[in-house]
């Protein structure tokens, strides 16, 4: 694992261009060269954060746009949000490719799994989890989940499995190839779901301000990260695993960014995202840093922010 000081905390960039808060980015599969944001000014924009440069806007979304998710050959993507429904992009062409509508209200969260990325998985306000089905031309979801008692937040895919995070807070995981269903009680209610690249543990996100890594097949919590100066009670906050899965990376209500050291549980780094920290009590949307993503070839990560600006961070030229 890389040691503490190697994590890159220098501001690099600042895009800009949305018209309202950033709620969900994530870089391009493989190198990541290209980043996308989703805002709630319904816009999703493609950057590439060398250049600093717009290379596309993908315009279709009547409501805010809350959740992305690429696939894996980086021809196509996924965005869910404020329509109920989920949209399936041709990254070259700028065209939705399909229109999945079934839920009942807005799409919190969006994921690719199957092979060859066959299928997309989403998650709701109306508390359900559905799966779409790519490559064929139906309308309807091949499977739909029911159990959560709330909202789900947020969806992960890894093999036939799906992890689904819920404001009831439970993370539930739903094997296809056995056929059931493991649920692990958080407490708080669940802002995202990250799983670890050896797929054996998971980063949770909850509004008591605090993430814990679980262990998958135990259900147990490995480690638990906080911090006095860290909130997060009010705002839907997506937090990321770094380094090799060795940090732990959440943004704060407060426009700020906390690092964790994953083996220890430490406080690394406390970075500000925003052009100036909120010294009072009281913090508005505005302050949200909302969403971290990571890019692990190219040691960068970026952070959104209820500013409507996307910092990416790396190591000093």
């Amino acid at each position: 694992m890389s040691a503490p000081q190697d994590f890159p905390t220098t501001p690099l960039a600042r895009l800009g261009g949305h018209s309202g808060p950033v709620h969900a980015l994530t870089f391009s599969a493989g190198s990541g060269q290209y980043l996308l944001t989703g805002s709630q000014d319904r816009q999703v924009r493609l950057f590439n954060p060398s250049t600093r440069k717009l290379v596309q806007t993908y315009s279709a979304h009547g409501y805010e746009v809350l959740d992305l998710a690429v696939s894996d050959d980086n021809s196509r993507f996924a965005s869910v949000g404020g329509d109920k429904t989920v949209f399936l992009w041709d990254v070259a062409t700028a065209q939705t490719l399909r229109r999945f509508a079934g839920h009942v209200a807005r799409v919190n969260a969006v994921a690719f799994g199957g092979d060859g990325d066959s299928v997309i998985v989403s998650g709701s306000f109306d508390g359900t989890v559905k799966v779409w089905d790519g490559k064929s031309r139906s309308e309807k979801p091949i499977m739909t989940f029911g159990e959560a008692k709330d909202a789900i937040s947020s969806v992960a895919v890894v093999g036939a499995e799906i992890y689904a995070g819920s404001v009831d807070g439970r993370v539930r995981v739903y094997d296809l190839a056995a056929g059931h269903v493991n649920v692990d009680v958080l407490g708080a209610s669940v802002t995202s779901v990250t799983l670890t690249k050896a797929g054996d543990s998971f980063l949770v996100s909850s509004l008591d301000s605090k993430l814990r890594l679980m262990d998958r097949p135990t259900g147990k919590c490995l480690q638990t990260f906080k911090d006095p100066q860290f909130v997060n009670k009010t705002y839907r906050i997506r937090s990321t695993l770094g380094m090799a899965d060795s940090m732990a990376i959440s943004g704060g209500e407060d426009g700020s960014v906390c690092v964790w050291d994953v083996l220890s549980g430490s406080l690394m780094h406390r970075l500000t995202h925003t052009r100036e920290i909120t010294t009072s009590e009281k913090t508005s949307k505005k302050d949200v840093v909302s969403a971290i993503a990571w890019n692990q070839l190219r040691k960068q990560w970026a952070s959104a922010g209820g500013d409507g600006e996307v910092v990416i961070w790396g190591l000093p030229p």
